[in-house]
């Protein structure tokens, strides 16, 4: 049985309205677009992607993210149309350590997801999403976990849409030594 699990807390970011989900063309983007790896650790369609999702990062700390997660064996896939631009990307992994929320080993984790503003609403991101679903249960995972900052209620709102559940809310805390 296939289990979907977020862990809301961090790391998927949504941008646009924060009222309800953007709302794209009433065509299907999802029926004229190819689910593709990138072509390599320095891809600009995947960069530019990146940039867009995680704008508070250099361009030199997202190649070398970009090649990190290659190295690493992450499943990274873009979104394609069929005249040639990319419509978003997702990236994931399979971690071995705990993740809150989840009860397996290993699981699937949705580390990044991104579509244009111009797309959104059309089934990309559902594609996406389920190219990743396909990628784990290959990798042997019963689960696929996610997070979103606490006060990102858009993201919570998308990954609901989506089929996840939230599992746990929590606070991070540090303190210097």
């Amino acid at each position: 049985m296939w289990v979907i699990r977020p862990y809301p807390v961090g790391g998927l970011c949504v941008r646009g309205a924060h009222s309800s989900l953007p709302v794209g063309p009433s065509t299907s983007a999802s029926d004229t677009m190819q689910i593709t790896p990138p072509t390599g650790t320095t891809d600009s369609a995947w960069l530019a992607l990146r940039l867009a999702l995680w704008p508070d990062a250099s361009e030199a700390e997202h190649l070398s993210g970009m090649a990190d997660a290659i190295a690493r064996g992450h499943y990274v896939r873009l979104a394609v149309a069929d005249d040639g631009p990319a419509l978003g990307f997702v990236e994931a992994s399979k971690r071995v350590d705990y993740v809150n929320g989840t009860s397996s080993s290993p699981v699937a984790f949705l580390e990044g997801l991104y579509v244009v503003p111009g797309v959104r609403r059309q089934g990309v991101a559902r594609t996406l999403v389920e190219a990743v679903l396909a990628w784990a249960v290959h990798e042997g995972c019963t689960e696929l976990a996610s997070d979103a900052l606490i006060d990102n209620c858009l993201a919570h709102e998308f990954h609901r849409s989506l089929g996840f559940e939230e599992t746990e809310r929590v606070v991070y805390f540090r303190r210097a030594t």
